[in-house]
Formats: C-alpha cells, sequence, structure tokens
C-alpha cells in the first residue's frame, strides 16, 4: 500500500544507491544498439553544486535516461577538471592558515599537498550531482590529471610544437598580480568602475603642447608614442614630430594611426604597448619598443626605462622618478599626478566610467603585461572546425549561436596556453644553458635529443587548464590509445553546455577533435541560457536572491528540481527559477502520487497481458488515444530538444487530462463493479505505467518509487519509452469525452465569472442540440452534475428563460437560469466596478509602455512585468465584459 504521500528524503539515496550498484548506468561498447553518448562538460574540482550545474547536468540526464529508454546504447562520460588557479588558491588557503607558505614547501612538497586535499576534499561536486539524480557510468570517471589524460596531454603539445602550432612568444597577457601568472579572459571580471579621465599636456620641440586624456597616467613613465588620427585636421602639422615625457624627459613620436579616435578625449593618446592591448597592436604596427614599468606585482618597475630618464628643468626629474621604484601602481598614480599638477602639465581631471579587469578568482585588478608565454596558433586549427558547422556536421541549437562562433573563430588571437603556477600539466619543455628548447614527452627523449652531458631543466609554467579539457571528448575515452571505446563512442551525440564557453572550450574541442582524430567532437552543440531569479534578474550574492539546489532538492525533492529546471528551459533562453517555482512542481509531483494512490485504492493493478485494442468503454478508449498523442509529443519535444514543451506535455497529459478528467471521470465507474469497472482499473493502471515511463527522463525518483511500489512488471531502470497503441474507434472517443469535457469547462467559466456559490446547484436547459450531443449529456449527466455542480439536464421546449447565462458549445445554445441563485443587480454592479478598474489600469501600463524613455532607461524585468501586468488586465477586461453580455 502506498504511503500518504512521497517524502523524496526517505526514497531518493536508496534508489540512487541502488541504481549505481547494479550498474543500470553502466556503458558497454560491445552491447548493441545505435551509439549515444555525452561528455560532461567537467565541474571544477573544487567546485560546489550551484543553479548553473543543476540545470545543464539536468537538461543532459533527461537525454541520457530517455535514450537509454529508447534502446541506445548510452554513454555519459563522468569527470572533473583539475582548475588550475582555482585548487591551487584552495590549497593556498589552507596553508595560510597553517602558518606554511607554498615557496617554504618547494614544488614537490606543494604538489603532493594539493593531491591529499584532491583525495579527501576534491570532487565533492560528483557526490552532489548524485543528489541531482545524474545518471553517469561514475565507473569511468575522469579527471584532467590522471595519468592517462596527462600523457594524452604531452602527446598532443609535442605533435602540435613540432607542426609549428605551438611556439614562444613575447606577447600582452592578463596579468594577475596576486597570483603572479597570465589568466584566461574568462578568468577576468569586467566591472563598470567610477574612475577619472586626466589630461595632460606633453611639449613639442616648437613649444607648442598636444594635451592627450588617459586613465592611467601611471603607465606614463612607459609611453613610447602618442598617436592621432591620419585624418584629424587639428594634428596634421604635429605627424612625424617628437614630444618630450613630462616626468621622465623621454623623447617620443606623434605617429598618425586609427586606433585614434577624433569623438573621444582630445583625439590623441599616449601608446604604453607593454600595458595596454590595443597600444601593443598599435607599437606592433609603428615597429615602436615596448619598455615594461610595472613588475610582476603590479609595482613600479624602472630597469627598462631608467637608462633613458633625463633631467629636464621644469620638466623631468630623475630623482623624483627613481623614488616611484617599488610603489604600488595606485600609490605611484597618485604622486605622478600630484608632480604633474605640481609642473602644471595636468590640464584638467574629469570623471569617467570606466571598465576595469578583475581577476575572478582572486579578486586583484589585472594587468596587461608584457611576457615570454607559449602560444598556440589557433588560426591555424581554425578552419577545419568553421567548415564542420559551415557544412551541418555539427550543428547549433538554437542556430543563431552559430554566428557568435563565426563571429569569434574570425577574429582568432594566439591562444597563451602557459600559466605562471605549480598546480596543472607541467609544460613538457626542456632548457639547456644556452637556451635552447628541446620538447619531448619526457625527459629522456628531451636529453636524447639535447645529447649527453647536457644539463637540462624543465619549464617551471603549466599548461591552462582549457588546453586539457579541450581534448576532452577523446582523451576520456582512451585516446591515444584505439580502444573500443572510442571507436564506439567517438563522435559524441551532444554536447550540452553555456553560451560563455563557446570560445574558450567549444571552439577548442572542435579544433582539436579535428585535428587529432579527423572527425567532429560532437554533433550538435545545445546552447542553453542563464539561471536568472523569478523576476529575470542575474542572481547574486549582494542581491540576496542566490539560491542552492541542494537547499531546493532537500526541501522539495530532487524531482520538483528538475522539474521546474526542464519546465523553464526553452531554445537558448534565460531560465527564471525561484523556490515558489520549485514548490509549483512538487505540487505535481503529489498530485501523480495521490493519483496513483486513488487507483491502487480502487484496486487498478497492472496487467500482464493488457491490449489496448480489445478495449470498449469510451471513456478507456479516450484515455488511451490521450495517451497516444502525448507519447507523441513528448517524443517531438525532446528529439527537438524542447525541455519546456516536454515538460508542458507532462503536465497537460498527466495533471490535467488523466488526474482532473480521467479520475473524476472513472468515480462511479469504480463505484459500480461491474465488467467496465475491471476494464477501466486495467486500462488505468496501464496508463499510469504510461506515465511513469514517459516522465522517468525529468522525474526518475517519484516514478521509480511508483513503478516498484504498485508492482509493476520488469525492473525500472531498464524500461522502454512508451510506444503508441492501436485503439479502436479512437477518434468517436475522443469526439465523445472531448465534448464533454468542452461542456464542463465552460459550465465551470460561466460560474465562476458569476460568482456562484459551489453549493448552489444549477440546471442546464439545451436549445438546438444534435440528438448525438444530448445523448452525450444525458450518457454523462452524473458526472456533469457532480463536476459541474448542475442540478438537471433538459431540453428547452418553450420560451427562452429569463435571467439565465447562456453558453454556445458546437451548434447548441445552454441556458443556465440564475434566478435565486444570486443577486442580479448586484452581480451586473460589481462587474462594472471590475471593468472600469481594469480599463483604468490598462491606460496607466499602457503610458508607462508607450513611454520610449521608460522602456529605454527601466531595468528589462521590470518593463518584462508591466507587459505582463498589460495583458494580465487585458485577459480579465474580456472575461468581465464576456459575463455582463451573459447576464443580458
Amino acid at each position: 500500500m502506498l504511503e500518504k504521500s512521497f517524502v523524496p528524503a526517505e526514497h531518493e539515496t536508496s534508489l540512487y544507491e541502488n541504481w549505481e550498484k547494479s550498474g543500470a548506468f553502466r556503458a558497454d561498447p560491445n552491447a548493441p544498439g545505435i551509439p549515444f553518448s555525452i561528455m560532461f562538460p567537467p565541474p571544477n574540482v573544487t567546485g560546489t553544486l550551484h543553479l548553473g550545474h543543476a540545470l545543464t547536468f539536468t537538461l543532459q540526464d533527461i537525454l541520457i535516461r530517455w535514450k537509454r529508454q529508447e534502446g541506445f546504447n548510452v554513454l555519459w562520460q563522468p569527470g572533473t577538471d583539475h582548475a588550475g588557479i582555482a585548487t591551487q588558491m584552495v590549497v593556498e588557503r589552507a596553508l595560510d592558515k597553517e602558518g606554511v607558505s607554498r615557496t617554504a614547501l618547494g614544488r614537490e612538497g606543494f604538489l603532493e599537498r594539493v593531491w591529499d586535499w584532491k583525495q579527501q576534499s576534491g570532487g565533492e561536486i560528483v557526490q552532489q550531482l548524485r543528489k541531482l539524480g545524474a545518471s553517469a557510468d561514475w565507473e569511468r570517471e575522469r579527471f584532467t590529471m590522471d595519468e592517462g589524460l596527462s600523457k594524452a596531454v604531452r602527446k598532443v603539445f609535442v605533435q602540435l610544437h613540432q607542426e609549428g602550432i605551438i611556439y614562444r612568444d613575447r606577447r600582452l597577457v592578463n596579468w594577475d598580480p596576486s597570483f603572479r601568472s597570465a589568466i584566461s579572459d574568462l578568468e577576468v571580471e569586467n566591472r563598470e568602475t567610477k574612475g577619472s579621465m586626466w589630461y595632460i599636456r606633453y611639449p613639442l620641440e616648437d613649444g607648442r603642447t598636444i594635451t592627450v586624456a588617459t586613465t592611467r597616467p601611471e603607465t606614463m613613465l612607459a609611453d613610447v608614442a602618442v598617436a592621432v588620427h591620419p585624418e584629424d585636421e587639428r594634428y596634421a602639422d604635429m605627424i612625424g614630430k617628437l614630444v618630450t615625457l613630462p616626468l621622465t624627459g623621454r623623447r617620443i613620436p606623434i605617429v598618425a594611426d586609427l586606433h585614434s579616435d577624433p569623438e573621444k578625449g582630445t583625439g590623441a593618446v599616449k601608446i604604453t604597448p607593454a600595458h595596454d592591448f590595443n597600444d601593443f597592436e598599435v607599437g606592433k604596427r609603428h615597429d615602436l619598443p615596448a619598455p615594461t614599468m610595472l613588475d610582476e606585482t603590479a609595482c613600479i618597475w624602472l630597469d627598462e626605462i631608467r637608462s633613458e630618464l633625463q633631467d629636464v628643468e621644469g620638466l623631468a626629474s630623475i630623482e623624483f622618478v627613481n623614488s616611484l621604484t617599488g610603489l604600488s601602481r595606485e600609490e605611484g598614480r597618485k604622486r605622478i599626478v600630484s608632480e604633474l599638477e605640481r609642473l602644471e602639465w595636468l590640464e584638467k581631471i574629469e570623471p569617467h566610467k570606466l571598465q576595469v579587469p578583475y581577476a575572478e578568482r582572486g579578486g586583484a585588478i589585472v594587468e596587461p603585461r608584457l611576457t615570454l608565454q607559449w602560444y598556440c596558433d589557433a588560426q591555424k586549427l581554425s578552419g577545419p572546425a568553421v567548415e564542420a558547422v559551415e557544412n551541418g556536421k555539427i550543428v547549433f541549437e538554437p542556430r543563431q549561436w552559430q554566428n557568435t562562433f563565426f563571429a569569434w573563430m574570425r577574429d582568432l588571437q594566439p591562444w597563451c596556453i602557459s600559466r605562471q603556477l605549480w598546480w596543472g600539466h607541467r609544460i613538457p619543455a626542456w632548457y639547456a644553458p644556452d637556451g635552447s628548447v628541446f620538447v619531448a614527452e619526457n625527459e629522456a627523449e628531451a636529453q636524447a635529443q639535447a645529447g649527453e652531458g647536457i644539463l637540462l631543466t624543465q619549464d617551471e609554467d603549466v599548461l591552462d587548464t582549457w588546453f586539457s579539457s579541450g581534448l576532452w571528448p577523446f582523451t576520456t575515452l582512451g585516446w591515444p590509445d584505439k580502444t573500443p571505446e572510442l571507436a564506439r563512442y567517438y563522435p559524441t551525440s551532444v554536447l550540452v553546455t553555456g553560451f560563455d564557453i563557446i570560445f574558450f572550450w567549444v571552439a577548442r574541442m572542435m579544433m582539436m577533435g579535428l585535428h587529432f582524430m579527423d572527425d567532429v567532437p560532437f554533433r550538435t552543440v545545445l546552447i542553453h541560457g542563464l539561471v536568472r531569479d523569478e523576476k529575470g534578474q542575474k542572481m547574486s550574492k549582494s542581491k540576496g536572491n542566490g539560491l542552492d539546489p541542494l537547499d531546493l532538492i532537500a526541501e522539495f525533492g530532487a524531482d520538483a528540481t528538475r522539474l521546474a529546471i526542464c519546465a523553464g528551459t526553452g531554445p537558448g533562453r534565460d531560465i527564471k527559477l525561484g523556490r515558489k517555482r520549485v514548490e509549483e512542481h512538487r505540487a505535481f509531483v503529489t498530485k501523480l502520487w495521490n493519483a496513483a494512490r486513488f487507483l491502487e485504492m480502487n484496486g487498478a493493478a497492472p496487467v500482464a497481458d493488457f491490449d489496448a485494442a480489445k478495449v470498449q468503454g469510451s471513456l478507456s478508449r479516450w484515455i488511451l488515444t490521450e495517451a497516444n498523442t502525448a507519447i507523441a509529443e513528448a517524443q517531438q519535444a525532446l528529439s527537438a530538444y524542447r525541455f519546456d514543451e516536454y515538460a508542458n506535455c507532462c503536465y497537460r497529459f498527466v495533471w490535467s487530462c488523466f488526474c482532473d478528467w480521467f479520475v473524476e471521470f472513472s468515480k462511479p465507474v469504480f463505484a459500480a463493479d461491474n465488467e467496465e469497472t475491471t476494464e477501466l482499473r486495467a486500462v488505468s493502471a496501464h496508463v499510469l505505467g504510461l506515465i511513469l515511463r514517459l516522465m522517468q527522463p525529468v522525474t526518475p525518483f517519484v516514478t521509480a518509487t511508483l513503478w516498484e511500489q504498485l508492482g509493476y512488471h520488469g525492473d525500472f531502470t531498464s524500461i522502454r519509452w512508451p510506444e503508441a497503441m492501436t485503439v479502436q474507434g479512437a477518434e468517436e472517443a475522443r469526439a465523445e469525452l472531448d465534448w464533454v469535457v468542452r461542456l464542463i469547462s465552460e459550465i465551470r467559466t460561466v460560474r465562476s465569472e458569476m460568482n456562484i456559490p459551489p453549493s448552489q446547484k444549477a440546471p442546464l436547459i439545451f436549445r438546438d442540440a444534435s440528438p448525438e450531443n444530448l445523448a452525450r449529456a444525458k450518457t454523462w449527466e452524473e458526472a456533469i452534475g457532480r463536476m459541474a455542480r448542475v442540478s438537471e439536464v433538459d431540453v428547452l421546449t418553450g420560451d427562452m428563460p429569463r435571467n439565465a447565462a447562456q453558453v454556445v458549445l458546437d451548434e447548441a445554445t445552454i441556458f443556465i437560469p440564475l434566478e435565486g441563485l444570486i443577486d442580479l443587480d448586484a452581480e451586473r454592479a460589481r462587474l462594472a466596478k471590475e471593468i472600469s478598474k481594469n480599463e483604468g489600469e490598462i491606460v496607466k501600463v499602457r503610458r508607462k509602455l508607450d513611454n520610449a524613455d521608460f522602456v529605454a532607461r527601466a531595468k528589462p524585468e521590470v518593463v518584462e512585468e508591466n507587459r505582463q501586468r498589460l495583458e494580465t488586465f487585458e485577459h480579465d477586461l474580456e472575461r468581465f465584459k464576456a459575463a455582463l453580455v451573459r447576464l443580458g
């Protein structure tokens, strides 16, 4: 006997443990079936489950479970990423609490501590994914630093170096002065900050000055030019002349370059190639030097400019500039601005909003820094990836993301792949005392290249984590070895990920997969949006609107959490999620449970040899026909990756059709206990079984519990996706029951609009109804009476009744006499008041939305909220007007 209610916490853990122990998620490359594989976007080993994870892994799990049901040979490959900076930060902070520094431990000692941490605390997220219900093949779990993947990374690096695609170069990088390492663009967070624009006059030799506008006056110590637009007439005769830098006394040229915008600032910009990405490109175009004036900690460092410093009376002072050595960039800026002001070279200061880059992990302000790093020439790898999308070998869903992909791929810059960290894949390059470089998969091979007796030192740097994760689709399957898994599951079927890493991860997997496997890494790239709160706002700690999916699972259950995510996931759009949404979907789980209990209490039980084609009753044939429609709609929705439509299909069929209508219609039949009852019990149990199979991909826990406790045949983990059944007289049954449903719905609407108390029953009087529909009304009179609060069904024989509401249903007009049920005058007055109120609200909201200034300046969520309010007011207005018309 089913418990009174479904308590997720009492079932989820034990169910999941049993599934995992039984090998239900295990992939077998030697088993039959069309292969279907998905790779985890490997979460950071330091990570804990957040709503972004809950979204992407729920969608993947729905697809994986569905394909298992369809009989595919399925692999969901799990694993985690070593997350270089994030992991090193976690361990360093733990060491700080012990009073131990990384440098004191040394490289080997520090790495031992990282591996200890990984074994004890790392990978917590994979346990949390189990709580979500993720049905991955955990026996195949990989880690980007495990021995197999590390071997593959070294092989790829060596091959790409031999092909000239990996090389060393001195270029600007995003530099984290706290970690003293290059970081990727994805690890940089640009924040709008209130700052200043300083206007500084630089003197020419002829006595004139040119004013530059800058947000970084401190970097003027390393200026190498002033740039003006070649068509800016204000500066035409200055191009090619020299200016003298205040403070340092160095002489630098004025150059013509399109980088300078005549409309911004003064139209003249200082060029500091070692400290600005745009300036670096200008410097290359004009063959300018690129001296550095900040060290790796972002403190002032003068070694590269000291030899050029000059004392110039009233303009420059070597003593002042030398006094800046070792100061932070912020303190250096204050002193430089103060000195410029004293010397009267500072023209003015204006408030200015600017985008300041911060390191996402440590929070330090990121500094462009000119360093010698290892690079991958992504441009050389990009062609086949672009072609694969152009010819449809890889399809983006939604398709518009292809344009984003193409835009990124057309503007590829060399990819900096080295990081100044200790945790990660150490670069397989060794250096001889004379600076010669030997790239090899191991030290013995490097030594063989260098020759005996040459002392070699391995590169201290490690690889960007995106390098190893770019190889993920084939290295996790055993490459470079030719494994059965690689032959069976590559290319993978679908990649599910967010739009923010299309270039950082998706494109790199495409480039690497095509280069090393000569085939695409996946057939479809399914792009989802971000998770926002119920008002559409981005979740953040500062707003206090964040949600922990583990809290949602603990309170409402994994099924409700998954269902809320599924229902909100439209193609490519952001998903709005809040506690209320999840609570609403828990109500759905409860509704299903209660319907199952009702059927169980009324003797419904699975029948092994059930044959839908032999069913006679119209109610039974109707629900079987509706089930066929639901199966087809669900199949179509999942095939098109329309998770919202799949959830809506389940809602329509399970909540509305099955629970609200079928169960209610069946009550008198179950009470009769005759031949029809026996058939209906078998039908209801069969349709419930179809529902459990239909919803297993999204709500695996409640469906498994019901399947097992109600005695359905077969192991739930191996159940198949439901198939359409042959139903005799399907259209006749559907027409009959649909008519009854529409009739009851219309009556309920009228009663609601007229405020008729539920305790008051009213007769139905038909006029001009066909004999067929009159017969239907009589056949279903009990259900109509019970569900629509109708006292009797009759046919109009005389004059049309006075004070009656009217309903038009197909050819028939149906009267509901209201005399004695409600105060008609009071009801007319109420409706008139509601109409007036809604008309007033519509005018106010429309005035707002018609105001272009409001739409442009208000937050998008506020504009959307007003549009929804307008829609509600307009709907209610029509409803109240229709009710007033019915009263006559």
